[in-house]
């Protein structure tokens, strides 16, 4: 199934969901992320679907959201912000494996949204960031909950308080990468490991994963705590130097 810049394809009880917009760099979109969120939320009661990919593409996994999209968003109210917290939600209230294939450069959104996957592969030519810090912004999806617990404050605080890229061997050691592979492989390496769970007791996945990870409600919690920071923050001068900023730039 094809809708705009997302393709949900079900593949041996894996469903895979591809961001396909290259132009763009794989930039999120709001209609994206409730395409993302619609295809994660309808698999959790469906039996047929045993675990979930999520790709990107070789060359780029995505560049985070489209900021001409955000930016002409009506942020005067608190629901303008809906779709992304809801594609957040969908995450945190997962309840089946998901996989994520990184082949390319993965910043802001794409790099948070791989904290809430269960096994992350990435190609030599994966780079990670998450730069809110960079237009005044604070860290958002309870990232500034899992990085810290996933790889240590150090590291977190270089890649959220500093704005720091880790390439792929480096987020590798942090823990957040299972497995770095050449490049064009991250698909075909994500589908072998699809399998490999497929063919595990469901029941029994499910319920030592929901063990391994944070609970829902936690995440959920800090989600809306970031998110309400993120708001006030969008209306901080420094934020809205760093916007116009990156305004001027693309007009040059």
């Amino acid at each position: 199934m094809a809708n705009g810049n997302i393709i949900v394809a079900e593949e041996h009880a894996t469903r895979v969901i591809t961001l396909r917009r290259p132009g763009k760099k794989n930039a999120i979109t709001q209609d994206m992320y409730r395409e993302m969120s619609r295809a994660i939320d309808t698999a959790q009661n469906n039996p047929d679907i045993r675990c979930m990919i999520i790709i990107g593409g070789s060359g780029v996994f995505t560049a985070g959201d489209d900021i001409d999209d955000f930016m002409h968003a009506d942020t005067s109210r608190p629901e303008t912000l809906s779709d992304g917290a809801k594609f957040l939600y969908s995450l945190a209230l997962n309840v089946k494996p998901i996989i994520a294939a990184v082949d390319g450069a993965s910043i802001g959104i794409g790099t948070v949204m791989l904290f809430h996957c269960d096994y992350v592969l990435a190609s030599t030519a994966a780079s990670f960031s998450a730069p809110y810090i960079r237009f005044g912004l604070v860290p958002v999806g309870a990232s500034s909950l899992l990085i810290p617990n996933t790889m240590g404050y150090q590291r977190a605080f270089a890649m959220l308080v500093m704005g720091r890229t880790f390439t792929a061997a480096e987020a590798h050691t942090a823990g957040f990468v299972n497995a770095v592979v050449s490049s064009g492989h991250t698909e075909v390496e994500a589908r072998k490991v699809a399998r490999e769970i497929c063919k595990l007791p469901a029941e029994a996945v499910a319920i030592s994963r929901k063990f391994l990870r944070a609970a829902p409600e936690q995440l959920t919690r800090r989600i809306d705590q970031e998110a309400n920071l993120f708001g006030e923050r969008l209306k901080s001068e420094e934020a809205t130097a760093a916007f116009n900023a990156f305004a001027d730039r693309k007009k040059k």
